[in-house]
């Protein structure tokens, strides 16, 4: 852990001979630094020979993993946190880090995002300031084709309320077969829910498939864009 323009980052460092001016940022879903899988996740491309930077989108208040199974006690007010946690509180923090990298030398920023996070990554494709995209559980990405440059992987599944079947027809529609000049590619997969890329049921084969294969089409997309 440490801190990258005032804001709590944890940093995955390759063991062996990386590219110095390029890094992943990692921007997770609600539940942040406090979940290991996302940590887990950066250190796997880190092994892949990414240095990537996972920052604290939440100011240490990112959703408990208790909301995904709410016991007994208040349940979960998501329109509170949302409130709390929207664009004006939340890209600054990413704004800091990627200021702060820059400053060490830092030209080349990858970005792959899961569900909250994954908005932020097509925000900065909006801006130009991402060599390349890779989305888990999208959303927001209406005007991605008119105005951004980065090349955009999406992994998607077959449940998402986020990114429904219809819509993923929709993206290739207007992105595939060429279309997106910069580079356009989504994975599907068969038997796995929302949140399958970064935690999902490893004791389900299908879904453990699915975690890694997704992994995997990420860090293959980095390896030729980034």
């Amino acid at each position: 852990m440490e801190k990258l323009g005032g804001v709590e980052c944890y940093i995955a460092t390759p063991t062996v001979d990386y590219s110095k001016d390029k890094v992943v940022l990692f921007l997770t879903d609600a539940f942040g630094l406090a979940l290991q899988n996302n940590l887990l996740l950066a250190d796997d491309f880190a092994r892949n020979g990414f240095k990537t930077i996972v920052p604290d989108l939440f100011n240490g208040d990112p959703v408990g993993e208790s909301a995904l199974d709410p016991g007994p006690g208040p349940p979960f007010d998501r329109e509170r946190w949302l409130s709390a946690h929207g664009a004006a509180q939340t890209r600054p923090h990413i704004d800091s880090v990627m200021a702060s990298l820059k400053t060490d030398g830092v030209t080349g920023f990858g970005a792959t995002g899961y569900c909250f996070g994954a908005r932020y990554v097509v925000d900065l494709a909006f801006d130009g300031l991402v060599r390349a995209s890779a989305l888990s559980h999208p959303s927001g990405l209406e005007k991605y084709a008119a105005v951004c440059t980065a090349p955009l992987l999406i992994n998607s599944c077959e449940i998402d309320r986020a990114f429904p079947l219809e819509a993923q027809t929709q993206a290739d529609a207007i992105l595939g077969s060429g279309k997106f000049a910069p580079g356009y590619k989504r994975e599907y997969f068969e038997g796995c829910t929302h949140g399958f890329a970064v935690r999902g049921d490893m004791s389900d084969p299908v879904v453990k498939a699915g975690k890694e294969r997704a992994f995997k089409a990420s860090v293959d997309w980095f390896i030729k864009y980034l």
